[in-house]
């Protein structure tokens, strides 16, 4: 009878030796091939060479942003690389930095622009980049600009090249600008689910679609406003670069159905007729005629040329001669949450601990914080703000750059800067505030679920599964009554205004940096290098160098952040497809994530809502 179970052991070992084995054999052939491929993106890189008369391809892919988000190791190791990954972020200050790098450096011919994996970006940042192409042209040599199709991102930096090709079955689509939003209230109310809404302003409809299944008529005033602002500055620039009128750039549908029937009906002949570009090309025609402008290369079979990338790490490696009095530069980039937040966040404390830094640095005699937030956290907010008090009570200016928006939370730990610039499309003001609970009472009693006990106090009572009782309601909405009264209190007294016409530019209204200059919400329009030079001004420094100040990795975060981001130019283009699917899943996904990492300790947010636009 015994000789049973030791054959079953045996077997089920025998089993359990194989799985093992081959579990062990995926893991090792995994480990050893991550190596492997490490050793390659370590010994595999080539020192950059500029052959003489190249044109630099401005190979813009992904997204441009003030700062980088920290590396995730196997997120990077799983990017398809540093070619074409839409996925990916551009820094500004890099991409600027090649330019302006490349207008003076001898070996350079030219610029091509290639923007066909360029994502949604701000128009502020593509009017930094297009400054900085003006610049370039400045110095005598030529922009190109080449697409299969241009959207209205691509186009608009696409307008600053002295010449636009596009692919002969190409087309050039220019929509304008809309905000447009999905809205819940019937979806709520037929799943009971109580959404209770306490806010101050007239215009801050974040909350309106738990309250509405449409836009609110005050909510469509000021989109309308804004976005016809907005547009304006994007029709002034692109019609002065290409000498056109602005009203050719945006037909109505019987006008570019007129414009298309003169063209046969092809978009690219159209786009020729309307003077949106100058010649059609295909890319092996692009490709000869850049070999004629510039020459073939001495390898391979296309024109000298060097990418973006591989400037940005040559032009990197050169020394930097640094002046003792600095002018340190602060980044706050996205959502204001609570407590450290990694790089490329704004964080309460983590932020507040780069302002507190640059303090107590002896060197640096003035800071410039670049904004870039729709807000967030009103605690976290206000955090940061007594940071930039203390920088400014311990003799050290304070300038404020907005980028694409500063806006609520972001105009917050703006208004008590000594100085604040913007760009005239900036979106900023937002000054406004909310809170939301919501309750599932109803839901959860419609299916048989109830809550009931007892309790020492109305406050230790109140519950998701509870719901709220009026005096509680009518508490959290003084809260936030008197958030609203010390918004508009603080931005009366640093900007010299009374709180009656703060109310009324406030109400949680979103505006233009141009419109913000006109209603005294900021004190000039300028990009980061006009801040720079203002804060050195009022420092009285006639000589200065300029230090981004941000969170140091430890050694072994930026071995693993360098050497997987080395890696992933190594491993194969994803496969992954762009399905309407997959566009909504990002989207909920995205929009799921943003509310659960809010995490203000009153339930008071300052944010802005429009800042998408």
């Amino acid at each position: 009878m015994s000789a049973k179970p030791s054959l079953i052991k045996r077997i089920f070992s025998v089993i359990w030796k194989t799985i093992n084995g081959f579990r062990k054999l995926v893991l090792n052939l995994f480990f050893f091939g991550l190596i492997a491929l490490l050793i390659v993106a370590i010994g595999g890189e080539e020192d950059v060479k500029v052959e003489s008369g190249s044109a630099l391809v401005l190979n813009l892919a992904g997204s441009v942003v003030e700062q980088k988000r920290q590396v995730d190791p196997i997120e990077a190791a799983m990017k398809s690389g540093k070619s074409n990954d839409a996925s990916s972020e551009l820094l500004l200050a890099d991409i600027l930095n090649v330019i302006d790098n490349a207008a003076a450096d001898e070996r350079i011919s030219s610029i091509v622009l290639d923007m066909g994996h360029l994502k949604w970006t701000g128009i502020s940042k593509l009017q930094s980049i297009g400054d900085a192409l003006n610049r370039f042209k400045a110095s005598g040599k030529p922009i190109m600009a080449k697409a299969n199709w241009y959207g209205q991102n691509q186009y608009f930096l696409a307008s600053f090249a002295d010449t636009i090709y596009l692919n002969p079955q190409g087309s050039v689509e220019l929509k304008g600008l809309s905000r447009y939003r999905q809205y819940y209230k019937s979806a709520l109310d037929k799943l009971k689910i109580n959404a209770h809404i306490f806010r101050v302003g007239t215009f801050k409809s974040a909350v309106e679609p738990y309250i509405r299944d449409d836009m609110s008529p005050a909510a469509k005033e000021a989109n309308a406003e804004l976005l016809n602002d907005i547009w304006a500055s994007y029709t002034a620039t692109v019609s002065k670069n290409r000498d056109i009128d602005a009203d050719q750039l945006m037909l109505s549908a019987d006008d570019y159905l007129k414009a298309l029937d003169a063209a046969d009906g092809k978009s690219a002949d159209m786009a020729i007729n309307m003077k949106w570009v100058d010649q059609l090309v295909s890319t092996e025609g692009f490709r000869l005629k850049m070999i004629e402008s510039v020459g073939k290369a001495a390898e391979g079979n296309s024109f000298k040329q060097v990418s973006l990338h591989d400037y940005q790490s040559l032009i990197s490696t050169q020394p930097n001669l640094l002046i003792q009095d600095t002018v340190g530069i602060i980044i706050a980039k996205g959502t204001i949450l609570n407590g450290n937040q990694p790089a490329g966040q704004i964080g309460g404390k983590s932020t507040s601990q780069l302002l507190r830094k640059a303090r107590f640095d002896d060197e640096v005699k003035a800071v410039v914080l670049r904004v870039d937030s729709p807000g967030g956290s009103a605690f976290a907010s206000e955090q940061i703000r007594q940071e930039v008090l203390a920088l400014k009570n311990a003799g050290k200016p304070v300038v404020v750059s907005m980028g694409s928006y500063a806006a609520s939370g972001g105009y917050w730990i703006s208004a008590s800067a000594d100085y604040i610039y913007a760009t005239p499309t900036t979106l900023t003001g937002s000054i406004g505030i909310f809170g939301m609970i919501t309750t599932f009472e109803d839901s959860l009693s419609s299916i048989g679920i109830h809550t009931d006990g007892v309790a020492t106090s109305q406050w230790t009572g109140i519950s998701v599964t509870k719901g709220l009782t009026p005096e509680i309601k009518s508490v959290i909405q003084r809260h936030i009554e008197r958030g609203y009264q010390d918004f508009i209190s603080l931005v009366a007294t640093e900007r010299g205004m009374s709180i009656n016409d703060v109310d009324n530019i406030a109400q949680g209204r979103v505006w233009s940096g141009r419109k913000a200059l006109e209603l005294g919400l900021i004190d000039e329009i300028g990009d980061l290098d006009a801040a720079l030079a203002k804060a050195a001004e009022i420092a009285g420094l006639d000589e200065f160098d300029s230090q981004i100040i941000e969170q140091e990795l430890t050694p072994q975060e930026l071995f693993i952040q360098e050497m997987f981001a080395s890696a992933a130019a190594y491993l194969p283009q994803s496969t992954m497809g762009n399905t309407v699917f997959e566009q909504l899943l990002t989207q909920w996904s995205g929009v799921i994530e943003e509310f659960n990492s809010f995490d203000d300790p009153n339930g008071m947010y300052l944010y802005c809502d429009n800042c998408d636009l």
